[in-house]
């Protein structure tokens, strides 16, 4: 496990960046590297620091979050975007999932040992969006397979709920007494079938469609 989680953040409101910072400092794991009001500052930053995370604002005037996170995740690849916003609107965060493969989103409502919890998990991987996020993506996702033909089988769909709670081929094996092969098998349909490359971008597909 990595010593530190390294953060940055960018929100056009010193104060929100204020309490963000008294949040996270009383946390070992976590150091704060850099922080900005100015979102077009944030480029010039990750070039001389590097981190971990970049916690950002979605509404900012000079430039939105969601443009922000697509020109970090085009240069910057490897640091995980974790979104906060007054507003869990699905559009939105549909497009930043979709745009900028955020690895995160919650709302700013967020308690300090939810916010801590989420920092965790993304830094080791996983990706985190609030529960009121969730709700709004399973809504919209019903709306969605109302249109759109679900073609993932029953036992597809189990597997995918399997791998949100992070089993491996061995584990999912196991618990549904089959072999690894056929995990295997069914994980590359299901790859196919939602068209995604990723278990990140598969647990966020399954967020959206409600099928966890």
């Amino acid at each position: 496990m990595k010593e530190k989680i390294v953060i940055g953040i960018v929100d056009d409101h010193q104060i929100v960046i204020d309490g963000l910072v008294a949040l996270l400092q009383d946390n070992a794991r976590i150091r704060v590297a850099f922080v900005t009001t100015d979102p077009k500052k944030v480029i010039g930053l990750l070039q001389q620091t590097a981190i971990d995370i970049l916690l950002t604002d979605v509404m900012m005037p000079e430039l939105p979050g969601n443009l922000l996170a697509v020109q970090v995740q085009k240069q910057f690849p490897g640091i995980n975007i974790f979104a906060l916003s007054m507003s869990s609107e699905a559009d939105i965060v549909d497009e930043m999932i979709r745009d900028a493969n955020i690895a995160g989103y919650a709302l700013k409502n967020i308690s300090r040992d939810e916010l801590y919890k989420a920092i965790e998990k993304i830094a080791g991987g996983g990706i985190y969006f609030s529960p009121e996020v969730l709700e709004e993506l399973h809504r919209t996702g019903q709306q969605k397979e109302q249109r759109l033909q679900v073609t993932l089988t029953t036992r597809e769909i189990e597997i995918v709920k399997l791998i949100e709670k992070e089993m491996n081929n061995r584990q999912i094996a196991s618990n549904l007494f089959i072999s690894e092969r056929t995990v295997e098998t069914h994980r590359k349909n299901i790859f196919r079938k939602t068209n995604t490359n990723s278990l990140i971008g598969l647990v966020k597909y399954a967020y959206q469609h409600n099928l966890v």
